[in-house]
C-alpha cells in the first residue's frame, strides 16, 4: 500500500470551479473519508486521484510518485463504484478473477488468490453462485472481492453503500472498517453520509462548495468544528446556533446572549463588531431553573436512555439531549445551562470558528481552498 498527497489540487470545467486547490495527505494505511453534500466536489477530487479525471492544475503523490496526468490504467489502484458493475452473464467466482484473467494470470494464481478474497469476505461458499442472484450485500461483497484481488496500491470507493437498505449498509460499514484493519488497505471513501464516515475514518475531509472546510480525525471535527457549515452538518442533531452581537477581544471569557451572562473559552484574537454566534452540541445543554437562557418546551424524541428535547428560545429552536427519565410539557418554560467549557465562537458573516482557549492550534489544515 502507499502513501497518497494531493497539493494544490484544482479542477475547472469551463468557468465552473469544482475543486478549489485542495492539499491533503493521506497516510499509508489509513482510511481517509472525504464527506460532504452533493456537489461539493468529493467525487470529481477521487476520480481524479483515480485518473479518470486529470487535474487542470497542482500534483497527486502516489507511493511518492507524481501521478497526475497518468491515465487510471497506469495507476496502481482499485475503484469500487455506488453501482456494484458486476458481470451478470458470470459467476462469483469468475467475477472476482475476471481483473487476473485480464492480465494474463495463470489460472492456478488466479483460483488460489479468489479463494483467498472469497474466504476474507466470508463469500466463499458463493463462489459458484450466479451474481444475479445475490443480496445486495453479498453483490457488494463480490464488488470488493474483484478489487481486493488484484492487491492494489490503494483502494478508492464511491458511495459503495448507496443502493443498500439501512440494515445492510449498518452491516457492511462495520465490514468495510473490519476488512480495512485486516488487510491494512490505504482506503480513500467518499460519502454524503455523515455516520458512515464517522464510524469509519481515520481522517476526515468536510467539503462544500469544492473547498475543504476542516481536516482531522472524528474526534476533533465533532468536538472543534472550524466552520459553521462543519457544526451544522456533523451530529445529529446538528450543533446549536445562539446569535449574539459583541467586539470580542482578547482574554474575554463571556459574552451576554438574550440578557443572560454565558461563560466561553478565553477569546485568542481581536475582531471588529459584528454578529456572531454560539455553538453548542445538544449533550452540553442542561435544564436549569436558575438561568437567564429560557424558552419553552416545543416537542421531545425519546431514544431510550436519552431524549431530545425542543426549546423555542427568542432567537429560534434549540436542541438538548437529556436523560430519557425528566419528563416535559409542551409549552413548558425552561432555563438552558450551557456548558462554558464546549462551546464554539463563530463570525457569522464568514462562517469560520474563532480562536479560543478550546479551538487555539487544534484548527490546522482547514479551510484548504
Amino acid at each position: 500500500m502507499a502513501e497518497i498527497r494531493v497539493e494544490s489540487l484544482r479542477k475547472e470545467f469551463g468557468s465552473f470551479v469544482a475543486v478549489q486547490d485542495s492539499n491533503f495527505t493521506v497516510e499509508d494505511g489509513e482510511f481517509f473519508v472525504m464527506l460532504g453534500p452533493s456537489g461539493c466536489g468529493k467525487t470529481t477530487t477521487l476520480r481524479m486521484i483515480a485518473g479518470l479525471e486529470l487535474p487542470t492544475s497542482g500534483r497527486i503523490l502516489l507511493g511518492g510518485e507524481e501521478v497526475s496526468q497518468r491515465r487510471a490504467r497506469e495507476r496502481d489502484i482499485a475503484f469500487v463504484f455506488q453501482l456494484f458493475a458486476l458481470y451478470p452473464h458470470m459467476n462469483v467466482r469468475k467475477n472476482i478473477g475476471f481483473p487476473l484473467l485480464a492480465q494474463g494470470m495463470a489460472k492456478s494464481e488466479i483460483r488460489t488468490r479468489v479463494e483467498e478474497v472469497a474466504r476474507l469476505l466470508r463469500i466463499d461458499h458463493l463462489l459458484e453462485k450466479s451474481v444475479s442472484g445475490l443480496a445486495g450485500g453479498d453483490r457488494q461483497r463480490v464488488a470488493l472481492g474483484r478489487a481486493i484481488v488484484r492487491r492494489p496500491k490503494c483502494f478508492l470507493m464511491d458511495e459503495p453503500l448507496g443502493t443498500l437498505d439501512s440494515e445492510f449498509r449498518d452491516l457492511m460499514v462495520h465490514e468495510l472498517r473490519e476488512l480495512h484493519n485486516r488487510i491494512h488497505a490505504t482506503t480513500v471513501y467518499v460519502t454524503h453520509d455523515q455516520m458512515e464516515a464517522m464510524s469509519m475514518a481515520d481522517k476526515i475531509a468536510v467539503m462544500s462548495n469544492g473547498v475543504i472546510e476542516q481536516f482531522g480525525t472524528p474526534q476533533e471535527i465533532y468536538d472543534r468544528p472550524a466552520s459553521m457549515f462543519v457544526a451544522d452538518f456533523i451530529g445529529s442533531p446538528p450543533m446549536n446556533f445562539l446569535p449574539f452581537r459583541s467586539g470580542l477581544a482578547k482574554g474575554v471569557r463571556e459574552v451576554v446572549v438574550q440578557g443572560a451572562s454565558v461563560a466561553v473559552p478565553e477569546v485568542h484574537e481581536d475582531l471588529a463588531p459584528g454578529e456572531m454566534a454560539l455553538g453548542i452540541r445538544p449533550e452540553h445543554i442542561r435544564f436549569d431553573d436558575q438561568s437567564r437562557l429560557r424558552g419553552a418546551v416545543y416537542g421531545a424524541e425519546y431514544l431510550g436512555t436519552t431524549q431530545i428535547v425542543a426549546v423555542e428560545t427568542a432567537d429560534g429552536m434549540v436542541k438538548a439531549r437529556v436523560p430519557a427519565d425528566l419528563s416535559f410539557r409542551i409549552g413548558e418554560p425552561v432555563g438552558l445551562s450551557l456548558n462554558g467549557a464546549r462551546l464554539s465562537v463563530f463570525e457569522k458573516a464568514s462562517g469560520r470558528a474563532i480562536r479560543t482557549a478550546l479551538l487555539d492550534g487544534q484548527l490546522g489544515g482547514n479551510r484548504h481552498g
